[in-house]
């Protein structure tokens, strides 16, 4: 069964960005924008209610739920960084306490810089080949920044002062910054990289503060009942009255490398399993079998007679997937509505109908398929060109479209 596709240049969103109405406050790869959650919200006449992102991010969803006068929202994600970024961003927090606890932040760390031996009292952080992505010198200033921030007790300001914390890592490590994936600097762009890492911190501190004084705070005046949790999804029956996501549109590994984006500042945050992320997510555990049933069977098949294990991780993404939106339907009330805001990858030459896979499955579980909508994807953030076939040299345009797929839940 073919499910009903609109082309809608409404949700096209030419020339806007995330930052057009909700700047992010840490950078995220992959991140919906929230004006396609409002237009579609408001569509739907979705005004109150329980609002539910199963793969929730850095909490677009969320923004989206403000903008549209939801005030109860629930978010899951198994991304340390990503909850991080999600809890700073819908919780309030006094302005004047921030300002204040930096000064005093400010006034300790460099009283402590003051003398030269007082880093060699504190203990050098577990990071994986540390020496290979940072210098000798950062890795001091860094593990000062963090025990200063560690030595914050209010916990809301504590994750806040950790969001420029992760973005200097990021920056005055020997990344190449423009790439999702980790990947050092050419050795030759190392002789002149020396950041000013507190110098940074403080710039990035600014940065965060302003975003978010401007544009999150003034939506929180009534603080909003938003939670994340550091979890995959579990059901909650007939809880939920709308479900707003973008869920990710393949395996970690062969996709967005959320973890691997991650690594890094997931280390020096403490997460000692930072590493093992990108397999936890969907289709990080290959099965026996190809899938052989409903929609995507026959392009599973035609990707196996090129390339078998190809096919075993795309079926993996599949039936975790599947797995999810059994475990999201049970858990939204009759009535309620599902939008899964969606891109069909190309994996050796065959483009996956990832959108007819989710309408197949919510239909499967009791919900009427209503609409999708095709819109123009000119605004993610995403690797523009990729290699389906891995060989070298040899690549194709990834996506160019996206599919907003909008069910309703019958019985």
């Amino acid at each position: 069964m073919k499910y009903k596709i609109v082309r809608n240049t409404k949700y096209d969103f030419t020339g806007q960005s995330y930052a057009t109405l909700y700047p992010n406050l840490h950078k995220y790869p992959a991140t919906m924008l929230p004006q396609i959650g409002i237009e579609i919200l408001k569509e739907l006449n979705v005004k109150s209610g329980r609002l539910l992102d199963p793969y929730c991010g850095s909490g677009s969803s969320f923004a989206s739920g403000l903008e549209c006068g939801l005030t109860e929202m629930y978010g899951f994600d198994i991304n340390p960084l990503a909850i991080l970024i999600s809890n700073v961003k819908f919780t309030k927090i006094s302005i004047n306490k921030l300002v204040e606890t930096k000064k005093q932040f400010r006034n300790n760390l460099y009283e402590f810089l003051k003398n030269e031996n007082n880093i060699h009292k504190l203990a050098r952080p577990q990071i994986t080949n540390i020496d290979f992505w940072f210098s000798k010198k950062i890795i001091e200033n860094l593990t000062i920044i963090k025990y200063f921030i560690d030595q914050i007790e209010n916990e809301q300001i504590h994750r806040f002062f950790l969001i420029p914390f992760s973005e200097t890592v990021r920056e005055c490590s020997y990344t190449r910054n423009n790439e999702f994936k980790l990947f050092r600097m050419k050795e030759q762009d190392l002789l002149n990289f020396n950041p000013d890492v507190i110098g940074v911190y403080f710039k990035k501190f600014e940065d965060v503060l302003f975003l978010y004084s401007n544009f999150y705070y003034p939506k929180l005046e009534h603080e909003p009942k938003v939670e994340v949790q550091y979890s995959k999804f579990q059901p909650q029956d007939d809880f939920f009255d709308i479900v707003l996501t973008s869920p990710p549109y393949g395996d970690s590994r062969t996709t967005v490398a959320y973890g691997q984006f991650s690594t890094l500042s997931n280390e020096w945050l403490g997460i000692n399993y930072a590493r093992k992320i990108d397999g936890m997510l969907m289709g990080g555990v290959k099965p026996k079998e190809n899938i052989t049933n409903g929609i995507i069977a026959d392009y599973i098949s035609t990707i196996s007679k090129t390339d078998n294990k190809r096919a075993l991780e795309v079926s993996a993404f599949y039936n975790d997937l599947d797995s999810s939106i059994s475990k999201v339907s049970r858990s939204v009330r009759k009535g309620g509505k599902s939008i899964y805001i969606v891109g069909n990858r190309t994996v050796k030459n065959v483009q996956l109908p990832t959108d007819q896979f989710i309408a197949e499955k919510f239909t499967e579980n009791g919900f009427l398929h209503l609409i999708t909508y095709e819109r123009a994807l000119s605004n993610k953030s995403m690797p523009c060109r990729n290699s389906p076939t891995n060989k070298a040299g040899k690549t194709v345009a990834t996506m160019l479209w996206e599919y907003i797929v909008v069910c309703e839940k019958m019985k």
